[in-house]
């Protein structure tokens, strides 16, 4: 007899999206779901919670047809750069402003690879830097400070 062989990643991901997908289902039945022609607010949800279940399904049940290669070892250096990055962004963009807050949230970001330099990094939020600065406060238009009261020149 045969052992069953399976894709671990691809049944984790997969049992993920199903157990997500259900749990905000269940959320949505709480709200008003109204009809296909008048929908309600509980509506798209359940049909955004039911197709990120249907894709889990299918990804478990890929992940029961081939074996797969074992999970590699957790990222931490990715976590510790990664995940503070946004914190540190939104703590300081109304004291910093737009502009050093951003450049420090990419330069903080970017040492989350093993490959980065200082230097390289320093150009990469530069670089990130004018450009949403460009298109955001520039072309778009919208009303923030470019560079809060902590940096005023």
């Amino acid at each position: 007899m045969k052992s069953i062989s399976f894709d671990t990643t691809n049944a984790i991901c997969g049992a993920l999206f199903v157990a997500t997908g259900a749990f905000f289902a269940i959320q949505s039945l709480g709200l008003d779901l109204g009809t296909t022609v008048r929908m309600g607010p509980g509506y798209f949800p359940l049909v955004l919670a039911g197709v990120l279940v249907l894709l889990g399904a299918i990804i478990f049940a890929q992940a029961l047809r081939v074996e797969g290669e074992p999970i590699d070892p957790f990222a931490w250096r990715g976590m510790l750069f990664i995940l503070p990055a946004p914190v540190f962004f939104g703590l300081t963009v109304r004291g910093l402003g737009f502009a050093p807050a951003l450049f420090f949230t990419a330069f903080i970001a970017c040492f989350a690879s093993q490959k980065m330099n200082v230097v390289f990094a320093i150009i990469l939020s530069l670089l990130l830097t004018i450009f949403s600065v460009a298109v955001f406060s520039y072309g778009l238009g919208l009303p923030f400070e470019r560079f809060g009261p902590w940096v005023r020149f």
